[in-house]
């Protein structure tokens, strides 16, 4: 009787205080949280295994639980307070959302075979007004600021040669702001001159096209290694969640 009492005074002091409050926000069911985590983050790992029923399991998991979250999201952040709270609330104000609504139930009939033709119409829709909106926006980011970048001067200083050997920490800004745009402006000519196909790549033209090459698979491969630094950052996280928030090892 007195070891069973014993054990169960050491077991108390040992567990901590934070796991012994209650509630649906307690600690406690944060470390229980932390032990779903990690199944499921071995169970996506075993993967690198093989192809298994674990590994199906939490696939499905994440994709269901991704999608059960964002419908959640989308109806309290823009149905609800966008569409239904406005109409109820002031509907001779809000009339015209209700044709917004409309084309919203009409996507719905996507799940019936014989009315699936019905959610065309505001599919159709929807890839118009995004194309619309996107077109301005991906030209203004990707091709006009493009090009404004590789217009700028190459020599940006008010300042004599003079002025210039006196001033140091200027004369450095102005030197890498010109081989800088030197560099653009190289990458940019060759680039295009690789792609222009109406001039047969030999002599001069080859030469330079060459060039544009040692440009694009050093921007393939600093692409590429970016996403490698990206994924390799997912994977220390995990980790550090494995080994440090549910082993409990200190790390560092």
């Amino acid at each position: 009787m007195e070891i069973t009492i014993h054990s169960a005074i050491t077991f108390a002091q040992i567990i901590p205080e934070r796991l012994q409050v209650e509630g649906p926000y307690s600690p406690g069911w944060t470390w229980f949280g932390i032990w779903l985590a990690a199944v499921f983050t071995l169970s996506m790992y075993s993967f690198l295994y093989k192809d298994n029923p674990v590994f199906k399991f939490g696939e499905h998991m994440y994709v269901g639980i991704s999608v059960g979250y964002y419908i959640c999201l989308t109806w309290f952040n823009i149905m609800r307070p966008n569409l239904f709270d406005k109409i109820i609330g002031d509907p001779g104000f809000y009339w015209y959302l209700v044709f917004p609504g409309i084309l919203g139930v009409m996507m719905l009939f996507r799940f019936s075979r014989s009315l699936s033709w019905v959610s065309r119409y505001p599919l159709a829709y929807y890839v118009a007004a995004g194309a619309g909106l996107a077109i301005p926006a991906i030209i203004q980011a990707y091709i006009l600021a493009q090009m404004h970048s590789t217009f700028n001067p190459l020599w940006v200083s008010d300042l004599t040669v003079v002025e210039l050997f006196t001033q140091k920490d200027v004369m450095k800004e102005v030197l890498v702001n010109f081989f800088t745009q030197i560099v653009i402006f190289v990458g940019v000519l060759s680039v295009l001159i690789y792609f222009f196909f109406s001039l047969e790549h030999r002599g001069a033209v080859g030469r330079i096209s060459q060039v544009g090459i040692w440009f694009l698979m050093i921007t393939f491969g600093a692409s590429f290694g970016y996403t490698v630094m990206a994924r390799i950052s997912l994977l220390i996280g995990r980790m550090q969640f494995i080994l440090g928030d549910w082993l409990g090892l200190k790390l560092g």
